[in-house]
């Protein structure tokens, strides 16, 4: 059993809302790691990467990514960060993993400089700035297609991604 389709991309990309929309039109479900992780930690991310730390909250994605990849055939949507970990892009390969890709400008619009971002917290637009510029090559590598969300709407956005799943 493999993902349909697995969405990748920064925070504000839309991989929610987009992945929602993707699952619907492909009459699949829809799942979302960070989900995961906050459901197996019983608590918020934000309150993993401040009562636990970063290191706990990689763990804990590194076993949801690994279990929603084995075990989900719908729409799957990883945290922002998972696609750092190694370990997460080896799992990757063989997937059709499209990269949600945005601007500073939008992902500022659309996370809204979000205080629940745990990364975010300090800073949030130079925070997200270097996010961007960080991961952006990191999601090249692994996504098997790109799609730029720039000044679109997520119903569009999702219509380029189905157009992609077999």
């Amino acid at each position: 059993m493999a993902p349909r389709v697995v969405v990748i991309g920064p925070p504000g990309a839309g991989k929610t809302t987009v992945g929602t929309l993707v699952a619907r039109r492909l009459d699949t479900t829809f799942r979302d790691t960070d989900a995961d992780v906050e459901r197996a930690a019983g608590k918020p991310i934000t309150d993993i990467f401040v009562e636990d730390g970063e290191p706990a909250f990689r763990a804990l994605e590194r076993a949801a990514v690994a279990t929603a990849l084995a075990e989900h055939d719908g729409v799957l949507a990883l945290g922002g960060g998972a696609v750092v970990a190694a370990e997460n892009r080896a799992l990757l390969a063989g997937h059709v993993v499209v990269f949600l890709d945005v601007g500073l400008a939008d992902a500022v619009s659309r996370v809204g400089l979000n205080r629940d971002r745990p990364l975010l917290i300090e800073s949030p637009r130079a925070q997200l700035k270097r996010l961007l510029d960080e991961r952006r090559p990191v999601y090249l590598e692994v996504a098997t297609v790109t799609v730029d969300t720039g000044g679109r709407d997520p119903e569009d956005i999702a219509d380029e991604v189905v157009k992609h799943v077999h």
